[in-house]
């Protein structure tokens, strides 16, 4: 039998050193992040009793299932996810303009984008004067003669959740205009020269280089945001309503906040947030499974 020599045996012992860099890191991710998931778990088995104390069983989340409060709150969720198409059309159509340079293109780049690198509570205050009873938006209705338009935007149960998604659009959809153009910047010119040679139109450019070229960017936001719109929502509600009128737009995050603060029920709430961590995984994985088949076919 032929000795393998030294040096590959001394290639293929095992070092430990990069670990021992990346060792603390670890522990203290372990420590931020898998504890508090780890104790959330257990605690959304543990029911009180009659005598005071605590047993392990499912009753937690038979409680969450039967309260309509829940359901209310998730519908609120599933409702938000429209706004994920509307602003990525918005986001692409304003990317692709800006992408051509128009006259001032610069100005509205800073426009688009300063929304969202303002704190959300800022944003949520100022549209609570804008869609105020008596705000900004109502009494410019009724100078202009439209007052038959005048709405309780945040006060009636029927309009608060369009209105609060109205203003996740209008922050969140810059984002995703800052993303494609970013992308738009890497496509080779020669692909629209190729087509504005063949007369190929402003649309038909966008349609089939555009859009084709965007693609795993596209679904990357795609994903960010219903992530975003399933359990990022908090501040843009509290800040607005709180929840309110009555629970008319009680969302998760509140529902998960009011049982562990308000109401200690810490079980409750443990239930509804392992919940909502079992549902945002289903997208995170998604878009870990779209990047690995995009790296696959070779798609940046």
């Amino acid at each position: 039998m032929t000795a393998i020599p030294r040096s590959i045996r001394s290639r293929r012992r095992f070092d430990a050193t990069p670990y021992l860099f990346i060792a603390p890191a670890v522990a203290l991710i372990a420590l931020v992040y898998g504890y508090p998931i780890i104790r959330i778990v257990i605690d959304s088995f543990l029911a009180p009793t009659a005598s005071g104390g605590k047993t392990v069983s499912t009753a937690n989340y038979s409680n969450v299932v039967a309260d309509p409060v829940f359901w209310k709150s998730a519908g609120n969720n599933l409702f938000l996810l429209i706004g994920v198409p509307i602003m990525t059309a918005l986001a692409l159509l304003v990317a692709a303009v800006l992408f051509e340079q128009i006259r001032g293109w610069r100005v509205y780049r800073t426009l688009v984008f300063t929304p969202y690198i303002l704190a959300v509570p800022v944003i949520g205050a100022t549209f609570v004067y804008l869609y105020g009873f008596n705000g900004i938006v109502n009494t410019l209705l009724r100078d202009t003669g439209l007052g038959g338009l005048a709405q309780d935007w945040l006060g009636s149960p029927s309009l608060v959740v369009p209105s609060i998604l109205s203003v996740i659009v209008y922050r969140e959809f810059g984002f995703g205009v800052m993303l494609f153009l970013a992308r738009m910047a890497t496509v080779n010119v020669e692909l629209y020269e190729a087509a504005m040679l063949d007369g190929a139109g402003w649309w038909a450019r966008f349609r089939y280089i555009t859009i084709p070229q965007l693609h795993s960017v596209i679904g990357f936001f795609v994903v960010i945001e219903l992530i975003t719109m399933l359990s990022w929502v908090f501040a843009y509600v509290y800040s607005m309503t709180g929840g309110g009128p009555g629970f008319a737009s009680s969302v998760l995050e509140i529902y998960i906040w009011k049982n562990a603060f308000a109401y200690r029920a810490v079980g409750i709430a443990s239930a509804v947030a392992v919940l909502l961590l079992v549902a945002t995984s289903v997208f995170v994985i998604i878009q870990l499974l779209v990047r690995k088949g995009d790296a696959e076919t070779g798609e940046e």
